[in-house]
């Protein structure tokens, strides 16, 4: 009898266990926990880790860190900044009417502060989107709040951060006197959960000084004028021993407020593009996207070139493709082809 009850609940329980699997079977449950695969970290190559990628040159690197581009005032009573030397390109552009701004680039090295930083335009705030920059300015035109508001670029402005990211020196009036340092653009890229990593892949072209092997005009000095102002106007002479060019601005040389170094750069961009002007205070529209005629000054000659915009980036080309810049830092013009370029710019021997 004992046998017998002890054989009939060994049946019950199997037949509860295979009613058991069945119905998880049937529910679609796993037999064991699945692990999620993770996305594949895209990878930098060893190439671009090495070479800094907007100046082309070689170094212990590893050049990985994400682009900062920073809006900086050129106003004449913002002068000297702070912070351009360490740049590694600088496009000069206006901002209203014929008075220009600065939008400094930031990937090989940053430098301790960077200012006076002043308000973004909308074709300042696309720039950033292209080159995948984090980007800093303080005020906005209504176009580039709008931008800005709609997420397209990660990025900190003064207009929130006054007097804690972004400080007032005391030796200048508003609003040309608004700074922030390198360790505070860390801190807010933290604050804005941003990338701290480079992750495109610049389109730039860079040989040596020595090879370049174009044919084209000498031209040791050079002016860039936009409009009849000559607060604006930018002066380049070309130093055969340093191969470099050095810049000035209103007849003075620009230098670093707190180090007096002055600007030197190897290579000088100027690029023609469609400019409207859009309200009453001057602010203009400009085409970053059509490509047009350019020039192209390295090593105290002159080519004549065009520009296309690739991914958003400014680039110089040639009937062979990408033209090649000279390795070290470049300076960028952004004239309007009104009247463009055989009028705003002039050079000589």
């Amino acid at each position: 009898m004992k046998k017998w009850l002890i054989l009939l609940a060994l049946l019950i329980i199997a037949a509860v266990l295979v009613v058991w699997l069945v119905g998880r079977e049937q529910a679609g449950e796993p037999e064991a926990p699945v692990t999620p695969e993770l996305p594949e970290t895209p990878e930098v190559s060893e190439e671009v880790l090495t070479t800094a990628p907007f100046t082309g040159m070689q170094g212990d690197g590893p050049y990985d860190s994400r682009a900062v581009m920073a809006v900086i005032n050129n106003h004449p009573a913002a002068r000297p900044q702070t912070g351009l030397v360490e740049a590694d390109m600088v496009f000069e552009i206006i901002a209203e009417h014929n008075i220009t701004r600065f939008l400094a680039l930031y990937q090989s090295q940053f430098p301790v502060a960077i200012g006076p930083v002043r308000s973004a335009r909308d074709y300042f705030v696309e720039l950033a989107q292209g080159y995948d920059a984090f980007f800093i300015a303080h005020g906005y035109s209504p176009e580039a709040q709008q931008l800005l508001e709609s997420g397209v670029v990660d990025h900190v402005n003064g207009m929130q951060y006054d007097g804690t990211l972004f400080k007032r020196s005391l030796d200048r009036v508003a609003p040309h006197n608004s700074y922030i340092t390198y360790e505070n653009v860390e801190l807010a890229m933290q604050m804005t959960g941003t990338s701290p990593n480079y992750r495109i892949k610049a389109p730039y072209a860079f040989s040596a000084a020595g090879s370049n092997d174009k044919l084209g005009e000498q031209a040791a000095s050079i002016e860039v004028t936009y409009g009849g102002d000559p607060l604006f106007a930018s002066a380049y002479t070309y130093d055969a021993e340093t191969q470099l060019y050095g810049r000035s601005s209103g007849g003075v040389d620009t230098v670093d407020k707190d180090t007096s170094q002055r600007i030197e750069v190897a290579n000088v961009l100027v690029m023609e593009m469609a400019h409207e002007t859009i309200d009453a205070k001057g602010r203009q529209e400009i085409d970053l996207v059509s490509g047009g005629q350019a020039l192209l000054f390295r090593e105290g000659i002159v080519q004549e070139i065009i520009w296309r915009a690739e991914d958003g980036m400014l680039v110089p080309v040639g009937n062979d493709g990408p033209v090649e810049l000279m390795q070290g830092k470049t300076w960028v013009h952004i004239i309007p082809e009104l009247p463009g370029i055989d009028q705003a710019v002039q050079y000589s021997p």
